[in-house]
């Protein structure tokens, strides 16, 4: 369990750097440049879907991961759509995208509440799933209301940083109980 808890650790604080360079891209350049927008709303799906394969990595070949490879190929298939459904416009991308968030955000929720008696310190995976479901769902229902696009999706973006960090954080209390007991 201490292998598990050291690289799902090293994994959020990834997903953490990752999200925060995300937000300051979408931030400081979406707005102006629509080539940059269109990237970064793609690379969110897919940079998921890369993390969850390394979330399966970090777990025992004992560990059901069905889970995580619903969400790796709900991922994959969003990214394609988000490709597609910005060929027909913003609006179109953002429900897609609420689409995914609810979907991932279900998925964590389950995870969250799986590793909790394993892991312990769950509670922000557990937490950030069910805010991804909200957050999804307030996509779907803003796609069409005026002067929405990607920056939308920063502040969602931000808070699961912040839930990864907490995790990322808690974790490291695990390990060190672990640690102390073997």
């Amino acid at each position: 369990m201490t292998s598990t808890a050291i690289a799902l650790r090293k994994l959020y604080f990834t997903r953490v750097a990752f999200s925060l360079v995300w937000v300051i891209l979408v931030l400081a350049l979406a707005k102006s440049n629509t080539t940059i927008a269109t990237l970064l709303f793609i690379v969110y799906p897919a940079w998921d879907a890369i993390a969850t394969f390394f979330d399966i990595k970090a777990n025992p070949p004992s560990t059901p991961k069905t889970p995580q490879y619903v969400n790796a190929t709900i991922s994959i298939v969003t990214t394609i759509a988000v490709i597609l459904a910005l060929q027909k416009g913003i609006p179109e991308a953002l429900i897609v995208f609420g689409v995914w968030a609810i979907l991932t955000g279900l998925i964590q929720l389950i995870l969250g509440l799986r590793r909790r008696k394993q892991l312990g310190g769950q509670w922000p995976m557990i937490i950030s799933g069910g805010q991804s479901m909200l957050g999804g769902t307030s996509f779907i229902l803003m796609a069409h209301a005026p002067k929405s696009g990607i920056t939308s999706l920063a502040g969602y973006a931000a808070f699961g940083a912040f839930y990864f960090l907490l995790s990322a954080i808690r974790l490291s209390k695990t390990i060190k109980t672990l640690s102390a007991a073997a």
